[in-house]
């Protein structure tokens, strides 16, 4: 994999700033690889340029600084950007690991150069995604992570480390908005998050509703997930609908909400942020994929393949992110993805769910003798 960037010794290092202003899961995707990093040179000075709605993300990384990014505000347009280049320059930052690479970062750093800043920029793919995507002759390949891409990012700093398999699972206090409505936890909790931006990436409606009840025919509580007054309507049609249903949206700030999400014993989700975060708190996931394809980079850090539900169609990918619209018009991609199939396989984790704990008290205890 070519990075590119000027490859700089570590004692160089003073102070790294990661940048990563969006979106969600990619941010959310940065977290173990920035987390890895800390864990290897816990003397290096690390500020992270983001969203402020973002912090929460980092909660279990220690020593992390935060630039906030604010897009609308006094870093909006050029004049925000040299604004933000003065801020940076003040804070004595050395050398930039660019995650994003975008228009802004590239003006950015354009602007950071005559500081003597090293810089390491990541190399997105870009072509090998569009050989994926392409409408014939697709080259479906496994490409690299896109957590794998940000570690190589750092190795163009001379910054050398190795990620873990997966994160470990830690369960934090129900909040309580939620246990008023859900009670403590007796039985299985299972999540589902059947939104995404870009409609190749939604699970339809009708069969979000059916696989909705035929989680709750099955387990002790279901938690629908989302955002917008929308996806409100529609959790909390299904919490009228279904007495074991609750909806977790507008209810809790992002931090309560991954408080929440680390006692499921297991989260259904679309190619989304939540299937990211879920994955930082060790979740298993259970993801549904349409026009785009976990082969592109985009999986959950640390899951399990077999949880990927899938259909195999010519046409897809059709896309990187979903934002492409259908060719057919109808998203037959996800049509042909049966409810009944998505929880089959949420059964399936949940019945090796003591054996996956088991495995990360093991884990936890090794790290901790």
């Amino acid at each position: 994999m070519k990075i590119r960037g000027i490859v700089v010794k570590k004692k160089e290092i003073g102070h790294l700033l990661v940048i990563r202003l969006s979106a969600m899961g990619d941010v959310a995707m940065a977290v173990p690889v920035i987390a890895a990093l800390r864990n290897a040179y816990p003397e290096l000075k690390i500020s992270v340029l983001t969203r402020r709605g973002f912090h929460a993300f980092f909660r279990g990384v220690p020593g992390i600084d935060f630039v906030d990014f604010d897009p609308t505000g006094r870093h909006k347009g050029f004049g925000g950007l040299v604004r933000l280049a003065g801020e940076l320059r003040a804070r004595g930052i050395d050398a930039v690991a660019d995650l994003h690479d975008v228009l802004r970062t590239k003006v950015l750093r354009m602007l950071l150069l005559p500081c003597g800043v090293h810089f390491s920029v990541i190399d997105k793919g870009r072509a090998e995604k569009k050989e994926m995507t392409r409408r014939t002759d697709k080259k479906l390949v496994q490409l690299p992570a896109m957590t794998e891409r940000y570690r190589q990012t750092f190795e163009g700093l001379g910054l050398h480390f190795e990620l873990p398999a997966k994160a470990l699972r830690k369960e934090f206090p129900v909040p309580e908005t939620i246990s008023k409505a859900a009670g403590e936890k007796n039985g299985v909790w299972v999540g589902i998050a059947p939104f995404a931006k870009h409609k190749g990436k939604i699970y339809p409606i009708p069969q979000t509703d059916e696989l909705i009840g035929i989680l709750a025919s099955r387990y002790e509580r279901v938690f629908v997930f989302g955002g917008g007054d929308y996806e409100k309507s529609f959790a909390e049609g299904m919490e009228r609908l279904h007495d074991r249903v609750v909806s977790a949206i507008g209810k809790m700030s992002m931090s309560e909400e991954m408080d929440l999400m680390s006692n499921l014993d297991v989260m259904v989700s679309m190619d989304s942020a939540t299937m990211h975060i879920s994955s930082l708190l060790g979740v298993p996931v259970v993801s549904v994929w349409g026009a785009t394809h976990p082969y592109a980079g985009f999986y959950g850090y640390g899951q399990d393949p077999a949880n990927a539900v899938q259909s195999d169609m010519a046409c897809r990918p059709c896309s990187v992110f979903g934002d492409k619209p259908c060719i057919f018009g109808d998203y037959r991609c996800m049509l042909a993805i049966k409810p009944q199939d998505v929880a089959d396989r949420v059964a399936a984790v949940v019945a090796g769910g003591n054996d996956i704990e088991k495995n990360n008290r093991c884990e936890r205890k090794g790290k901790s003798s």
